[in-house]
């Protein structure tokens, strides 16, 4: 087999849709962050979900500008609903970019963001986000967790978050109260991946020999 050493490696094209290394894996964290909008209720065009990595160097070019991966979607029942993905440069976040996101954020009445970070935030844009809380939901994933998406993988068995609706009625048929509920950290990796806040419950459905299927519920606490 005819060796390849480390620079030419990177340097040269990935096979998949003749993408450069870096273009493939932000073609990954744009496909995940695509299926992450979904499953959490948004409306995401078909062609950015099958997105293939051809189409996403046709799209973004064969080195993407990281601004131009910005998406804004919103939710079907409710268009004042919106939510926008920031694809900051900085190796790690700063306080700077964080204020030109808000100021987009708040002209055009947007007030849920996530930020894709390259590698990490500093401790003044952490405390930067805890400030603005109250007003403004931002929250934040490295590229790496973003390169699979967790949800697919075989082990993993599916999970649907409960509406208010849905959640009343649960606690209701069952006679519990939310605290006799298993729990489900808030920075688990699923409930990261669902948004979840605390008090929303998920209905995890496994597959069972003997019934078919087992479903079991955890509050987010």
């Amino acid at each position: 087999m005819e060796e390849v050493n480390a620079a030419d490696a990177i340097a040269a094209p990935s096979v998949r849709g003749g993408l450069t290394p870096e273009a493939a894996k932000l073609f990954r964290v744009y496909r995940t962050m695509s299926n992450m909008l979904d499953r959490r209720g948004y409306m995401v065009p078909k062609d950015l979900r099958d997105l293939t990595p051809s189409q996403f160097k046709d799209k973004f070019g064969e080195y993407p500008v990281r601004q131009d991966l910005t998406i804004l979607v919103a939710k079907p029942d409710d268009e004042t609903h919106q939510l926008f993905v920031f694809f900051p440069d900085d190796e790690r976040l700063g306080v700077k970019p964080i204020k030109t996101f808000l100021d987009r954020m708040k002209a055009e009445s947007v007030f849920n963001a996530i930020i894709v970070l390259r590698e990490g935030i500093t401790p003044y844009a952490k405390q930067a986000l805890q400030e603005m809380s109250d007003q403004f939901r931002i929250e934040h994933f490295k590229e790496g967790e973003l390169l699979v998406d967790i949800t697919k993988h075989q082990l993993v068995p599916d999970h649907q978050v409960l509406t208010p609706n849905e959640k009343t009625a649960l606690l209701k048929r069952y006679r519990l109260k939310e605290n006799q509920l298993p729990r489900i950290q808030p920075n688990d990796p699923i409930a990261r991946f669902f948004g979840m806040k605390r008090g929303q419950v998920v209905k995890i459905i496994r597959p069972s020999e003997t019934a078919g299927r087992y479903v079991t519920y955890r509050i987010c606490m």
